[in-house]
């Protein structure tokens, strides 16, 4: 059920309080008199703790959460307080209630957000920082973000969050970062301490934790130019190379929230820099040979987005069930029956199609392709410089054929 769904209301009958360590004292009086109004409470454990002592019934989040939204929904008309901490619609609940009750029927009262206080803490302004959750994600999302002189804000899963942070920045070559770990901010458990990513040694860290990471190291990080180096990507050969790549990706032109499909993603290097393009863009790679795809696994993982969705499997057979895409890249099994008719039809209005092929086969279904439906046709050829002798020539790749079809 949707916010959109929902039957019209305008009474404001869910109360969403931010709350923070400070407890009670640090809320509104329009807050507090929310809280003290509603029948019943959600929250965190720790949450419900801290808005202590109030006359309503107390309901602990269950895990998952989702599992309460029934009950908040049913209680529609009836004064309910959601309890979240700081902001509730910065990485936090709100969000997902807005999804299921309209916003008119919603009184929010935020608090400054474990970012703001961060900054406030550190002299740091809000909006020159890069702001990454890894709270309930891979520690590997954090990879994306690092280039020396960045300013990172970090949610924390746990304790143990900024140990391993701090190894993984040392694995790739940020190990003289300065990692701020910022515990309990706002209530009388307070504590800040800093130290080098390469050194860390901070024990006893508050569950409850943000880090500051002031990035540095030997290392550039990734740039932002796509055609990364051929080298950074484990693979055996099977590889859409660099210049290539680049072209391919301009072609099938990310845009934020959409879905690619990587058709013979050999070393997923195609999705990988899909997704690198945006934190919204997500990907599926479909590759035949296990081995294969989980080195796809591995590289999407060392680049920072591990969520990159890993097929096994055959295409087209292995296309069917998967959630339509937006863009399909073929980069391999161009020429296997009905796979570029089967990628067409699953394109959502307005899709993009490409299609690489370097084989005399392949090239010759790209060219009916493009006399049945029409598109781009072009060639891409590279040469690259290499020794001959004690002098040196030009050295020319296969020739790529590239199709380019968007769907009306």
């Amino acid at each position: 059920m949707s916010a959109s769904d929902a039957p019209e209301s305008s009474a404001r009958w869910l109360t969403i309080v931010g709350i923070g360590e400070d407890g009670r004292t640090g809320l509104s009086p329009a807050a507090a008199a929310a809280l003290d109004g509603a029948e019943v409470v959600y929250g965190g454990r720790r949450h419900l703790a801290l808005a202590a002592p109030f006359a309503a019934e107390a309901r602990p989040w269950p895990s998952p959460i989702h599992d309460a939204y029934p009950g908040i929904l049913a209680r529609r008309g009836r004064p309910t307080c959601l309890l979240a901490t700081g902001d509730p619609f910065h990485y936090g609940i709100g969000a997902e209630i807005a999804r299921l009750v309209p916003a008119a029927e919603i009184a929010a009262y935020p608090q400054p957000s474990a970012f703001s206080l961060a900054c406030a803490r550190l002299g740091w302004p809000l909006a020159e920082c890069g702001l990454v959750t890894l709270h309930g994600r891979a520690l590997e999302r954090i990879v994306p973000h690092l280039r020396p002189g960045a300013r990172l804000l970090v949610l924390s899963w746990d304790g143990s969050t900024a140990a391993a942070l701090a190894a993984l920045l040392t694995l790739k070559g940020f190990g003289q970062t300065r990692i701020t770990v910022l515990e309990a901010m706002g209530g009388p458990r307070e504590r800040i301490r800093a130290t080098e990513a390469a050194a860390f040694a901070l024990d006893g860290i508050d569950p409850l934790n943000t880090l500051a990471l002031a990035v540095e190291g030997e290392a550039e990080g990734l740039p932002l130019a796509p055609g990364l180096d051929d080298g950074l990507f484990e693979n055996d050969g099977q590889l859409t190379k660099a210049e290539i790549r680049a072209v391919t990706l301009s072609a099938l032109r990310p845009r934020p929230g959409l879905h690619l499909w990587d058709i013979g993603g050999g070393a997923g290097s195609v999705s990988i820099e899909w997704m690198l393009r945006g934190p919204s863009l997500r990907a599926t790679a479909i590759e035949a040979r296990p081995d294969r795809a989980e080195r796809i696994r591995r590289n999407a993982s060392s680049f920072g987005v591990p969520d990159l969705a890993v097929v096994t499997g055959p295409a087209p057979d292995a296309l069917a069930g998967l959630p339509a895409p937006d863009a399909v890249f073929v980069g391999g099994g161009v020429s296997e029956p009905g796979l570029l008719d089967a990628a067409r039809l699953a394109l959502r209005p307005s899709g993009r199609l490409v299609a690489n092929a370097v084989t005399l086969e392949g090239e010759a279904v790209l060219l009916a392709s493009y006399a049945a439906h029409g598109g781009v046709l072009r060639r891409l050829a590279i040469a690259r410089a290499g020794a001959v002798g004690g002098l040196h020539g030009w050295r020319s790749a296969m020739p790529v054929t590239q199709w380019v079809w968007s769907k009306p």
